[in-house]
């Protein structure tokens, strides 16, 4: 139900953007988050925000990567700025909410690399 685009290829320093795009009746209501994966390593949150607008990061990427969402669209972003080879991973779109059931997309690669 969620469906990802904006992965690539891109040397250090550069920019990417994730886009997720989700149902308007999963967006209004969830909270929108994006996790990553790294070969070997647990799944980790980098960013979430809330219906209203709230948002948080994980302290690796503050300063360098943004949160936002187009309520007209149904759609969340991940600017991703300053990008490091330590950001190289599989990038996860969620929807989560404390009572329904979650959503995960399909994952999209970054890959930071020169």
């Amino acid at each position: 139900q969620l469906v990802e685009s904006g992965g690539g290829l891109v040397q250090p320093g550069g920019s990417l953007r994730l886009s997720c795009a989700a149902p308007g009746n999963i967006f209004s209501i969830y909270r929108m988050n994006w996790y990553r994966q790294a070969p070997g390593k647990q799944r980790e949150l980098v960013a979430g925000i809330t219906s209203s607008g709230s948002t948080n990061y994980a302290d690796s990427v503050k300063g360098r990567f943004t949160i936002s969402r187009d309520n007209a669209k149904n759609t969340v972003y991940l600017q991703m700025n300053s990008l490091k080879p330590e950001d190289t991973a599989v990038y996860y779109c969620n929807a989560a909410h404390p009572i329904f059931t979650g959503y995960w997309g399909q994952g999209t690669q970054v890959t930071v690399s020169s």
